[in-house]
Formats: C-alpha cells, sequence, structure tokens
C-alpha cells in the first residue's frame, strides 16, 4: 500500500469514504436551501437572517462546510498526485489549497458565530 503524508486519509477507504459522507451532507443543504427559496418567493432579509440566526441552521452550514473542505482536499490531493509530478510544484498547490480552505473555514465560523 502507497501512503503519502501529505494526504489527510492515509488510505484509499476512508477517502472514499470522507468524498461519499460528504457528497450526501452537500447534497442534503442545497436541497435545503433549494427548498427554503422556493418556499419563499418574496424572501427578505430578515427571513434570511432569522433562518441562519437559528443554531440548527448555524450547525448545517458548519457541517457543510466542513464537507465541502473535506471533499475538496481529497480531490485536489487526488488530482495534484496524479498530474502534479514536480514534487515542488505538487507542494505549492496542496499549500495554496490548504490555506485557501482554511481560510474559508475561519471566515465560515466568523460568519456564523461572529
Amino acid at each position: 500500500m502507497v501512503r503519502n503524508v501529505t494526504n489527510l486519509s492515509r488510505s484509499g477507504l476512508s477517502d472514499w469514504l470522507i468524498q461519499r459522507f460528504s457528497a450526501v451532507v452537500l447534497a442534503a443543504y442545497t436541497v435545503f436551501i433549494l427548498v427554503f427559496l422556493i418556499a419563499s418567493p418574496e424572501l427578505s432579509y430578515v427571513q434570511w437572517h432569522a433562518l441562519f440566526d437559528h443554531t440548527a441552521m448555524k450547525i448545517f452550514t458548519l457541517l457543510a462546510m466542513l464537507s465541502l473542505i473535506g471533499h475538496a482536499w481529497v480531490g485536489l490531493w487526488t488530482v495534484a498526485t496524479d498530474y502534479l509530478k514536480p514534487m515542488a510544484i505538487r507542494f505549492i498547490f496542496l499549500a495554496v489549497v490548504a490555506i485557501t480552505l482554511f481560510v474559508y473555514l475561519i471566515v465560515t465560523v466568523t460568519a456564523l458565530w461572529g
């Protein structure tokens, strides 16, 4: 078995599970938001604020963001290891991806609970 220290989960099975679980969470979040938007044809800022002010929605949004980060990391790590052969370029690419995903997480947490 090939192991790489830059891999998040250290095995193919874990990567597969992260991708599938995160995809289900992201699909559920997308469907929920779409249903909310369709059910609220005259959506106002007050309604939108009330939705995201609820603790369950904050947790669901944070779970969706964590799923997006996990999904993106596994997917981009796979692309980087498959197509970026020079080690330095791969390392820089993965560092940029990791920093970007970390910033997304900080912005999400700040927006939800800041």
